[in-house]
């Protein structure tokens, strides 16, 4: 949607420390909840303003069993309900909302795989399966948790992040469609974009200008920091890192129109990003443990709190 003076932006911020939706205002960084009580470990988030509907993935409580699950409400918090769930994903992490096709993806961290469901939960199918790889689902290398789709190349990104501040993280990218014959274990059209990354974690394409965009939480000196390239049909090319000193750095939205990045980390800072200069802007206080985050701007939306007993 285009900026405009009538639009009201707000970041829709998930909590982990107390597992929440959380509505910030991006220009007086005041605070409100959407939705409380969310339990388990809420991860990513996205936001249908023309459905009205706020989609959410939850890691759940235990990250060795198939105890995750993909969820929708509506903006005000009301109507919520499980869209995949009862055992049949295990740890999901970032999430995307294809507007257009109806659908959703995901990525399932120690699950080692990706999906992808309508965006009503139905038809499921996995896209990725890295359990096949060696070391399976114990290995961190087969690590599966930032999620974006290209549609001018009809392929989406991902990230592997590796081991904890162990650079060796990575970036990969499949079309859309798989290979006749192939499955998410045997495909083969599976492209490395970039290695020995340090911990790379969410990810955003901004489309008009081709480049993808992405938060790590890895070591200094480029870890924790906010990170982009340019997206062409042989890979990435440009590597920048545009800011760093982040407190472990996790979500990822973009305001493209007005060249901003916001990221949220671990330390509870939601931080506004001038991608051209790199500069840092706080928004708000400390709110908590700051998980995935996700732009909520139109002229008349207006999210309300909801009391919960």
């Amino acid at each position: 949607m285009k900026a405009d003076s009538t639009s009201a932006r707000a970041i829709l911020a998930l909590r982990i420390d107390h597992p929440s939706i959380v509505s910030i205002d991006a220009d007086s960084g005041d605070a409100h909840i959407v939705l409380d009580d969310l339990g388990g470990t809420p991860d990513g988030i996205q936001v249908d303003l023309a459905q009205n509907l706020v989609y959410w993935t939850n890691m759940g409580k235990d990250f060795h069993l198939d105890d995750g699950t993909v969820e929708v409400a509506r903006l005000d918090g009301t109507g919520r309900r499980v869209l995949v769930g009862n055992g049949a994903i295990r740890t999901p992490k970032q999430i995307y909302l294809d507007r257009h096709e109806k659908r959703l993806y995901w990525c399932d961290r120690e699950g080692a795989a990706i999906w992808r469901s309508d965006a009503d939960g139905k038809n499921l199918t996995k896209l990725v399966d890295r359990s096949s790889a060696p070391g399976g689902k114990d290995d961190v290398l087969n690590a599966c948790v930032g999620i974006a789709v290209d549609h001018r190349r009809h392929a989406f990104i991902w990230t592997q992040k590796g081991p904890a501040k162990g650079g060796k993280g990575r970036i990969f990218r499949a079309p859309l469609a798989m290979l006749s014959g192939e499955t998410a274990a045997s495909r083969t059209d599976i492209e490395l974009l970039l290695g020995d990354l340090p911990e790379p974690i969410d990810l955003e394409i901004d489309a008009a200008k081709d480049l993808l965009y992405w938060t790590d939480r890895g070591a200094e000196p480029d870890g924790n920091s906010l990170n982009c390239a340019a997206i062409t049909e042989t890979g990435l090319e440009g590597h920048r890192v545009i800011c760093t000193g982040f407190a472990e750095a996790i979500g990822l939205a973009l305001d493209p129109a007005r060249n901003l990045a916001y990221v949220s980390d671990l330390g509870g800072n939601l931080v506004a990003v001038d991608v051209v200069t790199g500069s840092k802007k706080r928004v708000g206080g400390q709110c908590g443990k700051l998980t995935g985050i996700a732009l909520c701007e139109a002229p008349l939306v207006r999210l309300r709190e909801r009391a919960r007993s």
